[in-house]
C-alpha cells in the first residue's frame, strides 16, 4: 500500500524532521553545530557536529541512546515548545559556551551536557524537572530553572545554588512571561554577563493576570489545567528584572513604567528595550551593572504602532548601536544614528553580528527574503532570489535557502564569497507532483497572490471550483518564492480546485504603511484582498468557477474563513475554519491591543472585528475546528460562536479536538484533518 500525502505530511511534521537547524559557528572556524532528526520520520532531534576541513557530520547526542523519556515533560516544558511551535521531541533546543566546547540541553526535566569534540554526553547533578539550561560564557557553571527559581551549578564542585527564588506563588525567576514568547519572540527570561560572574533575571508576578481553566471534557476526571492569561483589555504579569550577582547579591534594574522587555543584550554593555502598553513608544536604555540605574539612549515612537525587531539592539565591535528605524516607508538599518540601507529595502531582522558586520534579512520583492551584510565594506547582497536564513561568526556563514523550484531548504557553508560545504538535509520528498506557482500580483493594490490548478490540468478542460488557502493577518506570510510552502495547497489543487491564496493588507515584507493598514480594524481591508486576489485569479484563468468558491485557515486564517462567509456570503459559499479567533477580546494583550487598542478605553474597533455579531448572516456550510486543549487560541472562540450561531438558528458543524493544542503534531489527528476538510468542501460546493 502506498504512503498518502496527508499520512506522509502528518508523519513527517510538514516535512520539518530531518531538516537541519539552529546552527551554532565555533569561533574558531572550523566546527557548526546543528539539531536534525536522523531521517525524515525520525520525531527525535539530535544533536551535530559539521567539520569544515574534512566536511564530515557527527553525531554527537542521540536522546535515545541516554535512555530518555518524554511521557512526562516538565510543564515549562511542554509551554515552551507550544509556544515556538515545535512539533519533534528530543533535543529541541541546546545552548553553548563562548567557546564551543560544550553543550547544554534538557531533555525531560534532566540537564545533559555533551563535549563538542567527543561527543561524551553526562547527566548533571541539578534539582528535578530542570528546564532552560544555560553554560556561562566561559563554561564553568551552568545556570537553570527548577519550580520558578533561578539556580547555578558549579560544574567543578557541583555545589547548585539558588541565586533567585520566588517569594510567593505566582512569581517566577528566569521564565519568559506568556506574552513575551508568544508575541514578542523573547523566550529567554535570564542572561548571562560576559564574564560569568552575575546574571540579569526577570522576576514575573502573575497574580494580577486572570485565571483560566482549559479542561479536558473528554477525561473527566481529570482537573481542568489552570492558566493565567491576559486577555485584551485586562492585567497583564507585573515583570521586573534584578542582577544577581553569584556571591548572593541583588540589584534592581529600574526600567520605568514600561510593562512590556521587548528585548536585552549584554555585550560590551548591558542594553534592555521596553515597551509602552500601547506600542507606540520604545525606549532603549544602558543599565549600570552596579547600581541597576538605566540611561536612556533613545525612544522610538510611532502613531500607530512600533514592531520589535529580531535581533536588535546589538553592538559592533567598534562600539557602534545596531538599530532600525522606520523612514519614507522603508524600515532601515541603523549603525550609530546612520541609515545604511536604501530606502525600499524592507529590514526583517538582524541574524548575526561578526566583529563590524551586520548579517540581516531584508526583501526587495515581499515574496523574497535575501541575506545581506552591512560592514566596512559597504552593503553586499549575500543570497538572493528565495526565502533565506543564516548565521555568520568569524566570517564563516551558514545560509540556509528555500528556492520555489525545490521542496525543502539547502543549506550550505561559506567563506570568502565562496560555497565550502553543504550540511544534508534528511527530509522526505513529498509523494506528490512538484507544485507549479504561479505568482502574480493582483488588481490596483498589488497583493502577492499565487495560484495552484491540479496537476496535468488543461485549459479549457472545464470549470474548477475554487479553495482559497491563505493566512492573511499579520506576521505571516503564504505567497513566498518557497516551494515547501504550497504542498498542502497544491494536495487540494490534486483534489481537483483551483487554490488562490492571497497575501493583503496587514502581512508582512511590504512596508510599515501595509502592515498598518489593518489598524483599527482587522476585519474589513483584509477580506476585501481576498476577494480581489480571488477576481483577478479568474481574470486570469477563466475556468475558476465563481459560484462554487471555498475558502480555509488555521487560527488568524480560521478567522478570515470564517468571517467571509459570514460577511461576504456572495462571493463564498462555504469554510473551514481552524482554530479561529472570533471575538478579539479573548485574544491576548500584547497582539490585540497592537492591532486594535484597549477594549476598555474604545470597544468599536473589537466590535467592527468581532465575528459574533455576524452569527445571524451564516447561510454557507461552515466548519469550526479547535483543539480543546489551546492554551493561545482558546477552545471559547470556537464555542461562543457556536452557541451565537445556535441562538441565531444557522446551522453549522464543530469538530472538537480532544487534547489538541494551537499545534496538530499528532499523526492520526493531521492526516484526517485534511481528508476530512476536502470531504466537507466537496459536499458544500459540489
Amino acid at each position: 500500500m502506498s504512503l498518502s500525502f496527508p499520512r506522509q505530511h502528518a508523519r513527517t511534521r510538514r516535512f520539518t524532521l530531518g531538516v537541519p537547524r539552529a546552527f551554532t559557528v565555533a569561533p574558531d572556524g572550523e566546527r557548526v553545530f546543528f539539531l536534525r532528526t536522523t531521517s525524515g520520520s525520525d520525531p527525535v532531534t539530535c544533536l551535530w557536529r559539521y567539520d569544515i576541513a574534512a566536511g564530515a557530520e557527527t553525531l554527537l547526542a542521540d536522546p535515545r541512546s541516554l535512555g530518555v523519556d518524554e511521557q512526562n515533560l516538565p510543564p515549562e516544558e511542554r509551554a515552551r515548545r507550544e509556544r515556538t511551535r515545535e512539533s519533534a521531541g528530543g533535543i529541541v533546543a541546546y545552548t553553548t559556551d563562548k567557546a564551543c566546547t560544550a553543550a547544554v540541553f534538557a531533555l525531560a526535566g534532566q540537564v545533559y551536557s555533551t563535549d563538542l569534540g567527543t561527543g561524551e554526553t553526562r547527566e548533571l547533578p541539578t534539582a528535578s524537572p530542570a528546564v532552560e539550561p544555560r553554560p556561562d560564557p566561559a563554561g564553568q557553571r551552568v545556570a537553570y530553572i527548577n519550580d520558578r527559581a533561578l539556580h547555578v551549578l558549579d560544574l567543578a564542585d557541583g555545589r547548585d545554588t539558588v541565586v533567585a527564588a520566588p517569594e510567593q506563588d505566582l512569581v517566577s525567576y528566569g521564565l519568559a512571561e506568556f506574552v513575551a514568547a508568544e508575541e514578542m519572540g523573547r523566550f529567554a527570561g535570564y542572561w548571562w554577563s560576559p564574564d560569568g560572574t552575575a546574571l540579569l533575571v526577570s522576576r514575573v508576578d502573575e497574580t494580577p493576570v486572570n485565571e483560566w481553566h482549559i479542561a479536558d471534557p473528554a477525561n473527566p476526571e481529570r482537573a481542568g489545567n489552570a492558566v493565567r492569561y491576559p486577555a485584551a483589555g485586562t492585567p497583564n504579569a507585573a515583570v521586573s528584572l534584578v542582577l544577581c550577582s553569584l556571591d548572593g547579591g541583588r540589584t534592581t534594574v529600574d526600567i520605568g513604567a514600561d510593562p512590556y522587555i521587548a528585548a536585552v543584550h549584554w555585550g560590551s554593555d548591558l542594553l534592555v528595550v521596553t515597551q509602552s502598553r500601547d506600542q507606540r513608544t520604545m525606549r532603549l536604555s544602558t543599565v549600570d551593572t552596579v547600581t541597576g540605574a538605566t540611561q536612556i539612549l533613545r525612544i522610538d515612537t510611532d502613531p500607530i504602532w512600533l514592531d520589535i525587531v529580531d535581533g536588535v539592539p546589538a553592538r559592533t565591535n567598534d562600539g557602534s548601536l545596531v538599530w532600525t528605524v522606520d523612514q519614507d516607508d522603508t524600515r532601515r538599518l541603523l549603525l550609530g544614528d546612520e541609515p545604511v540601507t536604501p530606502l525600499g529595502l524592507q529590514v526583517r531582522g538582524i541574524s548575526a553580528i561578526d566583529g563590524d558586520t551586520v548579517l540581516f534579512t531584508a526583501s526587495q520583492e515581499p515574496t523574497e527574503i535575501d541575506l545581506w551584510t552591512y560592514g566596512p565594506d559597504g552593503l553586499t547582497q549575500l543570497a538572493a532570489g528565495g526565502v533565506h536564513s543564516g548565521r555568520l561568526v568569524g566570517g564563516i556563514a551558514v545560509v540556509s535557502a528555500h528556492h520555489i523550484d525545490a521542496d525543502g531548504p539547502r543549506t550550505t557553508i561559506w567563506r570568502g564569497g565562496k560555497e565550502i560545504g553543504v550540511i544534508n538535509s534528511l527530509a522526505e520528498e513529498p509523494v506528490l507532483t512538484a507544485p507549479k506557482v504561479e505568482l502574480l500580483r493582483a488588481g490596483p493594490r498589488e497583493l502577492r497572490t499565487a495560484i495552484l490548478l491540479p496537476t496535468g490540468y488543461e485549459p479549457g478542460s472545464g470549470p474548477l471550483p475554487v479553495l482559497l488557502d491563505p493566512y492573511g493577518g499579520p506576521h505571516a506570510q503564504r505567497v513566498t518564492a518557497a516551494r515547501a510552502g504550497y504542498l498542502v495547497s497544491q494536495w487540494f489543487a490534486d483534489q481537483g480546485f483551483a487554490v488562490v491564496i492571497t497575501d493583503g493588507r496587514g502581512t508582512p515584507g511590504r512596508g510599515p504603511a501595509w502592515d498598518r493598514a489593518v489598524a483599527g480594524d482587522l476585519a474589513t481591508g483584509v477580506l476585501e484582498d481576498q476577494v480581489a486576489g480571488l477576481q483577478a485569479a479568474a481574470e486570469r484563468h477563466p475556468e475558476l468557477d465563481l459560484t462554487r468558491v471555498g475558502i480555509r485557515g488555521w487560527s488568524f486564517g480560521g478567522y478570515l474563513a470564517a468571517l467571509a462567509v459570514l460577511r461576504r456570503p456572495d462571493v463564498f459559499h462555504a469554510a473551514v475554519a481552524g482554530a479561529p479567533v472570533t471575538d478579539w477580546r479573548l485574544y491576548d494583550t500584547h497582539y490585540t491591543e497592537r492591532y486594535l487598542g484597549d477594549p476598555t478605553v474604545d470597544p468599536a474597533p473589537y466590535d467592527r472585528s468581532s465575528l459574533l455579531a455576524d452569527a445571524e448572516k451564516l447561510t454557507r456550510p461552515l466548519l469550526l475546528i479547535h483543539g480543546l486543549a489551546d492554551d493561545n487560541v482558546v477552545a471559547a472562540h470556537t464555542l461562543r460562536l457556536s452557541s451565537a450561531l445556535l441562538a441565531a438558528g444557522r446551522p453549522h458543524t464543530v469538530l472538537p479536538l480532544s487534547g489538541v493544542t494551537h499545534m496538530t503534531p499528532q499523526e492520526l489527528v493531521a492526516e484526517n484533518l485534511l481528508l476530512l476538510q476536502v470531504q466537507f468542501l466537496r459536499d458544500a460546493l459540489s
